[in-house]
């Protein structure tokens, strides 16, 4: 719905997975047309998406910092809930101020704006209100199957994307019968996800990413991974099997 003649634009535009040289084009060329933009951070954090764009901004845009109360921090569900939905009810209106005001915003988001992303709940709530328009970005699972050079899915196969926060026995039954999968935002369940994939009889090709793309990028078999700190920031991969099997039967074995 386009707001009033005299409102700015909305726009949700994904930043892709931390390289700026995966920034696309029109992501790139939006940026610079806007008079305002956004960005989330953690407390004391500069913010990756912030991070990925700041050299290509120019000193009279108008940046808007939007500061998480909490992250991953452990927190009781029903408060978690009510506290970050008051934080992005507050973030929605600190945007639409300044679209009120006449100018353009761009929300930068990390990856894609809709696979994830924290864009999504401003969208949610001001897209009714103000004429929007969201640039898809290179998602984090595309960067991290080509810093890990594994192919995820080929053929006839099915993709399972998972958040690594789920319980790992739910973890374990659902790897137990899929294709190929993406467990997301791994962090501090690395563990869990780990033995989630030993019962599913997945671990052994199953490959650790790490801040993919980035100068601090690490790749591991998730079978070496014990003791690793792991970030945010991070999935694991359970590639398919029909291509190594069509290749197997290439060669006669």
């Amino acid at each position: 719905m386009a707001g009033d003649g005299g409102t700015g634009r909305l726009f949700g535009v994904g930043v892709g997975p931390g390289d700026p040289e995966l920034l696309t084009v029109k992501a790139a060329r939006i940026l610079g047309q806007c008079g305002v933009v956004a960005h989330f951070a953690a407390r004391r954090r500069r913010g990756n998406a912030w991070t990925t764009v700041q050299a290509l901004l120019r000193p009279e845009q108008i940046v808007l910092r939007l500061e998480y109360p909490l992250t991953t921090e452990p927190a009781v569900r029903d408060e978690y809930e009510r506290c970050i939905g008051e934080f992005y009810d507050g973030a929605a209106e600190d945007v639409a101020a300044h679209l009120d005001g006449g100018a353009d915003v761009a929300v930068v988001c990390e990856g894609d704006p809709f696979f994830y992303g924290s864009y999504m709940h401003l969208h949610h709530r001001l897209c009714g209100r103000y004429d929007t328009e969201v640039v898809p970005g290179i998602t984090s699972l595309s960067a991290a199957c080509a810093a890990a050079g594994t192919p995820l899915v080929s053929m006839r196969e099915t993709l399972t994307v998972l958040p690594g926060v789920l319980p790992w026995e739910d973890l374990a039954e659902t790897l137990a019968g899929v294709d190929a999968a993406v467990v997301m935002k791994v962090g501090r369940h690395l563990d869990a996800v780990r033995d989630a994939l030993s019962a599913a009889g997945r671990a052994g090709e199953a490959i650790y990413v790490e801040r993919a793309s980035c100068s601090d990028e690490r790749v591991l078999p998730v079978a070496e991974t014990d003791g690793v700190d792991a970030p945010y920031f991070s999935l694991v991969l359970v590639p398919g099997r029909a291509l190594g099997r069509r290749a197997e039967r290439r060669a006669g074995r």
